[in-house]
């Protein structure tokens, strides 16, 4: 093997080693993105009153993302109306709200992670006001709950659009458990409760006989007005089949749960939310059927892009089979590693050849410059003073001597030196 031969064969075999360690350095600083990037190991949760039906959820997911390795910090609140404000001002990063209470300017800042489950609004009243109607709320001491609520937001929207928000005797500003409690006690004649069926409250008012629950009439009108209500059906004997309670089915009125998050929530922390909510809401209730919740129902917000496809085709494939965390990692590494790599193949494909061309067009300048000396000498002919060409003849050769180049491109600079000193020759004999 000639000695151009090994130095063109130690050039080509420095290739792989600069494509490591360019390709390294792009990994490092793909890690490094990575870690300033992880999900948080902590979120704040705005729920409701404690020993609500929001509160009691909440622990549910707490307990199974604390499995997952996230502390969820439950805020309690006054209900819905109160959550969304804790959201719009990142106080939280999560919280349960029922449709019909956020606005579009909401949606600048929130999205949804789909509806979670039905909030009917429960309407009781003292059994001895029996077959009065809506007139059951006339010149009475009625609960519409406490300020924040979403309780209160819809109570007063539906009297409103009834036309009896004025006629009320007092409207009294109750928690479900204060509000059931005067019930019971005859200290108040009615109570309007948006809760979930599963609440303790409902089910003490729902087999107390002292109490009666009235349906709603002209319950389509309102889906019809109000489109983020549904209309859902109470069974009859429902609440104790032994005493036959209620004696007959009850029609009330329903939004529906939503689960908020703040836009900026990480996106591995929104799959886990799904997933958690999946294992919260998908039994079969009352008022839905099995599986029929988390949904991916945009009633105010819109759902967020991981939402969509969460209900599309399930959390991701890695969260399948590694931890939380792991997957998390592993899934934003591979995002940024195929770009990365897609980038860098050809781009070491391509530096040999850019490389090649950079030293070959450091001395193919200084090759142009001999030729138009050549060319000058051939014009000005014999006999002429050659002193100011020598000059720059010998300038033109220091900066071949000050020429840095590879092992592999040296013969080429050697040529150039031998041609100076030839072309230095011909016009000393000039």
């Amino acid at each position: 093997m000639t000695d151009q031969t090994t130095e063109r064969h130690l050039e080509r075999s420095r290739w792989p080693l600069f494509a490591m360690v360019v390709t390294g350095v792009a990994i490092l600083a793909a890690v490094v993105v990575l870690v300033w990037t992880l999900p948080p190991r902590t979120i704040m949760m705005a729920t409701g009153a404690e020993g609500g039906a929001y509160h009691e959820i909440g622990k549910q997911y707490r307990d199974i993302l604390a499995r997952a390795g996230v502390e969820l910090r439950l805020v309690s609140t006054g209900g819905a109306t109160e959550n969304l404000a804790l959201l719009r001002d990142k106080r939280v990063s999560v919280g349960l709200v029922q449709g019909g209470i956020a606005g579009e300017q909401d949606a600048s800042q929130l999205e949804s992670l789909g509806t979670v489950f039905y909030e009917p609004l429960w309407l009781f009243h003292r059994s001895e006001l029996r077959g009065l109607g809506l007139d059951v709320l006339r010149g009475r001491k009625v609960s519409v709950g406490p300020e924040g609520s979403g309780t209160r937001t819809l109570s007063l929207e539906l009297l409103r659009r009834i036309g009896i928000d004025r006629q009320v005797g007092e409207l009294l500003a109750l928690t479900p458990q204060a509000a059931g409690d005067k019930l019971i006690a005859g200290e108040i004649d009615t109570a309007l409760m948006l809760i979930s069926w599963d609440s303790p409250v409902i089910r003490r008012l729902l087999a107390d006989e002292r109490v009666e629950l009235a349906s709603f009439p002209f319950a389509d009108a309102y889906v019809a007005f109000y489109p983020f209500l549904s209309k859902v059906v109470v069974p009859a004997g429902v609440g104790d089949l032994a005493k036959g309670r209620p004696p007959s089915d009850v029609t009330l009125v329903a939004p529906k749960a939503s689960l908020i998050v703040r836009k900026d929530l990480h996106s591995a922390i929104q799959y886990l939310l799904l997933n958690t909510a999946v294992q919260v809401h998908s039994g079969a209730g009352i008022f839905q059927r099995a599986g029929q919740f988390p949904a991916a129902e945009a009633i105010d917000l819109p759902l967020s892009g991981e939402a969509l496809q969460f209900y599309k085709s399930g959390r991701p494939f890695l969260q399948n089979y590694l931890p939380f965390w792991a997957a998390s990692l592993a899934g934003r590494l591979l995002i940024l590693l195929i770009p990365i790599i897609g980038i860098l193949y050809p781009l070491m494909r391509f530096l040999p050849a850019l490389y090649g061309w950079a030293m070959r067009s450091k001395i193919s300048r200084l090759y142009g410059e001999l030729r138009l000396m050549e060319a000058e000498m051939e014009t000005r002919g014999a006999g002429r003073d050659t002193g100011d060409m020598l000059a720059r003849l010998d300038r033109l050769e220091q900066r071949a001597n000050h020429l840095r180049v590879s092992l592999g491109y040296a013969n080429m600079l050697y040529m150039l030196r031998a041609h100076i000193a030839l072309v230095r020759e011909r016009l000393k004999g000039a």
